[in-house]
This record gives C-alpha cells, sequence and structure tokens, in this order.
C-alpha cells in the first residue's frame, strides 16, 4: 500500500476548471485512477471561501472521487492520503472543513490552526 500511495502522490496533478469570486474547482488527475465515463480526471475539488467578517476565514472544501476503483474500502488509506495532499496543496494552512465522497471512503474531517 505504501508503494501505491507513493506512486500516485507522486504523479498527482491538477488543473483549474472554474473559479468566482468565492469557490474554484479543480480536476484532480492520478496516474492509476480515472472517471470511467469520460476516462477523464479520476476527481474534482472544490474550494468554497467563506468569509466572515474581515478576522476570520474558514474553507470549505469537497473532493468528489469519480473512479469506483477509489470506493474499495481497502483503499481508505490511499484515498486519505490523496485527499490530504490535495488539501495542503490547494489550500494549504487555512482553518478547513474537509468532505470526501468516495462510496465507501468517504469521511469528514476538520483541520483547525491554532
Amino acid at each position: 500500500m505504501k508503494e501505491k500511495i507513493q506512486r500516485e502522490l507522486s504523479g498527482l496533478s491538477f488543473t483549474k476548471n472554474f473559479r468566482s469570486a468565492t469557490a474554484e474547482e479543480w480536476y484532480v488527475f492520478l496516474p492509476g485512477f480515472r472517471d470511467p465515463q469520460t476516462k477523464g480526471a479520476a476527481g474534482k475539488a472544490i474550494i468554497h471561501y467563506d468569509l466572515y467578517g474581515n478576522r476570520d476565514v474558514f474553507i470549505n472544501t469537497t473532493i468528489i472521487y469519480d473512479d469506483p476503483a477509489l470506493f474499495a474500502p481497502e483503499l481508505h488509506p490511499l484515498v486519505y492520503e490523496i485527499s490530504e495532499e490535495l488539501v495542503n496543496r490547494l489550500v494549504g494552512y487555512a482553518d478547513t472543513l474537509l468532505s470526501v465522497h468516495a462510496g465507501a471512503n468517504s469521511y469528514q474531517a476538520e483541520y483547525i490552526q491554532r
């Protein structure tokens, strides 16, 4: 599993599909996975910026994996590591609510910087 995770992380790439004043959508490409219908990106990340006044910024991030192979319960460590890397690369160290949609591997997490 460790080698598979490393291979996918080293080949991880993404491209911005859409941007508005409060949101971004990124296509997520992985070497070993693709959307079975389009044969394209394995998933997408949607980053929505909630601005509360001038001092509090909270980011809501949703990652949706389209390749059903990533729904297999034994691949939960892989889905987790890819999602973690996407948050690190696309969101950085901001306070973040994360929602991952990957069938049986779906989960929610909260990243708070203190």
